[in-house]
């Protein structure tokens, strides 16, 4: 008899193909992948051909192994090839499509500003961002707190709010980059997030496919940020913009201080209200200001809005002080469902949380240092962030007020006062907030510009 049939082998048909397996062999053992090999592994992730073992293996090995940057490009483009990419020349807007990525921080709403900054400097801003994960806020989570507001939107309205408001932040659509989709869900769960490789291509991936002119990207640095250390920082920053340099695309990369929380507030209702304030004038906390005048004013001159930093200065400041950006901020909110009204009257659109319980420290002196990440994690307990990726959001929830180093704290100067649902939470988040907020009797040496570095000039 015959012996039975094994399994089926694949079919070799191109140049420098092998097996899969042979290939995750490879790069386990530190070989360089060819640009076929890489492309192969991605039309697997989208086509579903490559096993969710596979794909785990892969992201372990990149993890562990690393990639030079000619492989780190490869992924970047096949990524980006995975699925559709936005063609914005027909729309004649009339302007440059600019945008700006964060590498996530505590209490980092510069991306609710910097939009509708440059939008009103005469960019245009199609930008798609993220939800939280771990101690970080997520953009979308900040913007889903506004009644109304659809962070998941169809092509064409997201064309029409670009038009109308010179900016819009929505949610990646299922067109654009799959394979980052399925990638990042795999890396979620492998405890290979923190890879620089493939942060690279995440991030890029879905910027190239936006059809972006130029890019500015805040890569975070300190104990609330992906980076604690400025090396880390350093090296993603050059990553980043190696790869998007090498793909054409124009981009500068600032390195910027994330060992203390961004502005008063952490905490999506809390902090998409301290946006609208800063853009309003009622209030603007200097640190949050340095760092998105830096971000806007270098997107204005890659765009070509700007012949230089001071004329982008001018630029920012008119913006903000005529109110041309508020007003970028509130078309674009109605433009995606929000209220139409919600500048003028923010007080009608939040819900605040049923607890506010001021935290007084253990003991009256000046602040000297802050664990940021801690103080995001503070805010995950009260229900305003995700330890998993389906975990739903308490938009009202968070810190206001939060103090930081050289800040005078005692009974009467809390160290932040907690929005809660619950006194027992509200409690719990306290008890995780002295423990990351030291206290002592000397203030720290003065803080510098939050803006450590510049990239890719």
């Amino acid at each position: 008899m015959p012996a039975p049939a094994g399994p089926s082998i694949p079919e070799v048909t191109g140049p420098g193909w092998r097996s899969r397996v042979e290939v995750i062999r490879r790069k386990r053992d530190g070989t360089t992948l060819t640009e076929a090999e890489i492309a192969d592994l991605v039309t697997g992730l989208v086509d579903g051909s490559l096993s969710e073992g596979q794909a785990a293996a892969i992201a372990m090995a990149i993890y562990f192994r690393g990639m030079t940057p000619e492989e780190c490009a490869a992924l970047t483009r096949a990524m980006t090839r995975s699925g559709a990419t936005l063609d914005w020349s027909a729309a004649a807007l009339g302007g440059p499509i600019l945008d700006k990525h964060s590498t996530g921080g505590v209490g980092d709403k510069v991306s609710l500003i910097l939009a509708p900054i440059v939008a009103a400097g005469g960019g245009f801003v199609p930008m798609i961002s993220g939800r939280s994960l771990g101690h970080t806020g997520g953009t979308l989570d900040k913007l889903e707190s506004i009644p109304g507001y659809e962070t998941v939107t169809d092509p064409a309205r997201f064309r029409a709010a670009v038009r109308l408001a010179g900016c819009a932040i929505v949610g990646p659509t299922e067109e654009l980059a799959p394979a980052d989709r399925r990638l990042y869900a795999i890396r979620d769960v492998t405890a290979t997030i923190d890879s620089i490789p493939l942060i690279t291509a995440s991030i890029l991936s879905k910027k190239l496919a936006a059809g972006l002119d130029a890019l500015v990207l805040d890569v975070k640095c300190g104990s609330g940020a992906f980076a604690a250390s400025l090396e880390q920082a350093t090296a993603l920053a050059e990553s980043l913009v190696s790869v998007a340099r090498g793909a054409g695309l124009r981009t500068i990369a600032l390195l910027t201080d994330m060992n203390q929380v961004l502005g008063h507030d952490v905490g999506n209702a809390l902090e998409v209200r301290e946006a609208i304030d800063f853009l309003t004038g009622r209030r603007r906390e200097p640190r949050l200001h340095a760092v998105t005048a830096a971000l806007a004013e270098e997107l204005l001159v890659l765009g070509g809005l700007a012949r230089h930093p001071v004329e982008a200065t001018g630029v920012v400041e008119r913006a903000l002080a005529s109110g041309a950006a508020a007003d970028r901020f509130a078309r674009m909110v109605a433009a995606l469902g929000g209220p139409h009204d919600l500048v003028e009257r923010p007080d009608l659109s939040f819900r605040a949380a049923p607890v506010r319980l001021p935290v007084p420290p253990d003991r009256a002196g000046v602040v000297t240092r802050v664990d940021a990440r801690m103080v995001g994690l503070a805010v995950v307990a009260l229900g305003g962030g995700r330890q998993r990726a389906e975990d739903s959001i308490d938009p009202a929830v968070g810190l206001a007020d939060v103090r930081g180093p050289g800040d005078a704290v005692d009974p009467d100067q809390p160290l932040a006062v907690v929005h809660a649902r619950s006194t027992a939470e509200a409690e719990q988040a306290a008890a995780m907030l002295r423990a990351a907020v030291m206290v002592g009797d000397t203030p720290p040496a003065p803080i510098g510009s939050p803006v450590l570095q510049r990239m890719g000039a």
